[in-house]
């Protein structure tokens, strides 16, 4: 019996040693492949792969893999400002390249007033690019004014909105809203104020501004028009001498026309322009909005 168990004891032994010897061969051997396959090293015979090779295309480009987060949606806005009151407007059309998303995607709203269809409100915002950052945007200073009017039991002042609305885009800075947004309203003493944007929030108030798909196609007519640039009396003189036309105060309808007319020709040239133009006009009695059609096609 005991001669037995140290013979059965001892092939035990064998048969451990063997499991060890050969689970660490099947291990060198392994390492050996994971060695070969990504060596550089062509005396091992292995592939020669490498992570630093990228993916291609079906053409043989590399293929990139980047972090892309921004879109550009189309539309274009202008904002105008008069004596007593502002207009700013902006077309409805919502776009990814050559498709349209919506025909009915405003880009003007109304800020900071108490009820959810902003009757009360006195500043208008305007928004034009990256659709998502604009809604953004628009809900975050709408919550600063209205938790401005809660606290003090009054409206912000147009002036104050338009400094906080930059303080709100340069804190972004490092990630910023794909925007171009205008605001618009009366200053203090009751003068039609626009104040224009970048996507950091530099910011300067303007009598008119346009911006968007279409802002340089709009933007000339606005500074002959409204800012009467390049406006001389004919016969007046020749080159430098010519006198510049007396410029006056353009009335409302006046404004509204221009408005049209601009919009009229950008849907001509721009194909993410069109659909219907949404035009907001402020003045000391609230906030009026009108819709007129534009081009569909």
């Amino acid at each position: 019996d005991i001669a037995s168990q140290a013979t059965s004891r001892h092939r035990l032994k064998l048969s451990t040693t063997s499991l060890v010897d050969e689970a660490a061969e099947n291990h060198h051997q392994t390492s050996a492949t994971m060695a070969a396959m990504f060596s550089q090293n062509p005396l091992m015979n292995g592939p020669n792969y490498s992570f630093s090779d990228a993916p291609k295309t079906a053409h043989g480009e590399p293929r990139q893999h980047r972090f892309n987060p921004y879109s550009d949606n189309g539309g274009s806005t202008l904002a105008i400002s008069g004596a007593d009151f502002t207009i700013m407007a902006g077309d409805t059309r919502h776009t990814s390249g050559y498709s349209i998303n919506s025909r009915m995607a405003p880009k003007v709203f109304k800020i900071g007033g108490t009820t959810a269809t902003q009757e009360d409100a006195t500043i208008v915002l305007s928004v034009c690019g990256f659709a998502a950052d604009g809604e953004a945007l628009r809900d975050r200073l709408d919550t600063v004014c209205k938790i401005y009017r809660y606290r003090h039991g009054k409206p912000m002042t147009l002036n104050a909105c338009a400094k906080r609305l930059s303080t709100i885009l340069y804190q972004k800075r490092f990630f910023p809203y794909y925007t171009h947004a205008m605001l618009g309203g009366l200053d203090e003493e009751g003068k039609g104020a626009v104040y224009s944007y970048d996507p950091v929030g530099s910011y300067e108030r303007e009598q008119c501004r346009a911006g968007g798909a279409a802002g340089s196609l709009i933007m000339p007519f606005l500074d002959n028009q409204v800012n009467f640039k390049n406006q001389y009396i004919p016969g007046s003189g020749e080159g430098h001498a010519l006198k510049e036309r007396e410029r006056h105060p353009l009335t409302r309808p006046q404004v509204e026309t221009l408005v049209k007319d601009a919009f009229d020709g950008a849907v001509e040239r721009h194909i993410e322009v069109g659909d219907t133009l949404q035009m907001l006009i402020i003045t000391k009695e609230g906030i009026e909005e009108v819709f007129l059609p534009l081009k569909k096609d």
